[in-house]
């Protein structure tokens, strides 16, 4: 049914305005053989992709149970930072609070001030007294992740973070301290909200772009 279905999705867009000339028969005919060599499994799991992919950037309700019934996550180098620094940083967090500190992160990637990776931005400092951004990668702690089901849920997060087109939970925001610090910054930076444990704040942008 599903290449029965592909197949029929090529030829209508192939149609257009020539629908019974010879060249579009032939296209289809090309079209119909290359789609048969692609084994059943194949097919069925780039649907299945496709569907998981639309459903996992939309309805978000940042609750343990939506997030639940995501897929497990899976990625590269760049992932695995942002789920580490999600538990590391905010495993005690509620999800929409995990949600928040993602957007953090990858809203320092996006701007000028700070490095264009995900992993540089969180091991930006490391190595030099009070310079670190994220205190987890300097605080002479050993990362050991000793709670596997809550880092399944930050790498959850940190997949659903990092395709999400907006970042609609900290209105930009660039930095966060837990209340029971008060960071210098902190009284002249923006504060944007309060999630949580955490207050989110907002430096003032420059006028340049990447």
């Amino acid at each position: 049914m599903l290449r029965l279905l592909l197949a029929f999705s090529i030829f209508i867009c192939s149609a257009g305005s020539v629908f019974a000339d010879v060249t579009l028969k032939q296209l289809f005919s090309n079209e119909q053989r290359a789609l048969n060599a692609i084994p059943d499994a194949r097919i069925a799991t780039l649907f299945e992709r496709s569907k998981q992919a639309k459903h996992s950037l939309k309805d978000v309700t940042y609750t343990k149970g939506w997030l639940a019934a995501q897929p497990d996550a899976t990625g590269g180098a760049e992932w695995q930072c942002l789920a580490e620094a999600l538990y590391f940083e905010a495993r005690g967090e509620s999800v929409r609070g995990q949600f928040a500190v993602a957007e953090v992160i990858l809203n320092r990637v996006s701007s000028t001030r700070y490095p264009d990776t995900i992993c540089e931005v969180i091991n930006q400092g490391t190595g030099r007294k009070h310079a670190c951004q994220f205190s987890y990668t300097c605080d002479g702690h050993a990362e050991v992740v000793s709670e596997p089901l809550a880092y399944e849920q930050v790498a959850k997060i940190a997949a659903l973070s990092m395709k999400a087109s907006e970042r609609p939970l900290t209105q930009g925001a660039t930095h966060y301290h837990t209340k029971a610090v008060s960071p210098h910054w902190a009284r002249k930076f923006p504060r944007t909200t309060t999630i949580g444990f955490h207050h989110f704040y907002r430096q003032p942008t420059r006028l340049s772009k990447k």
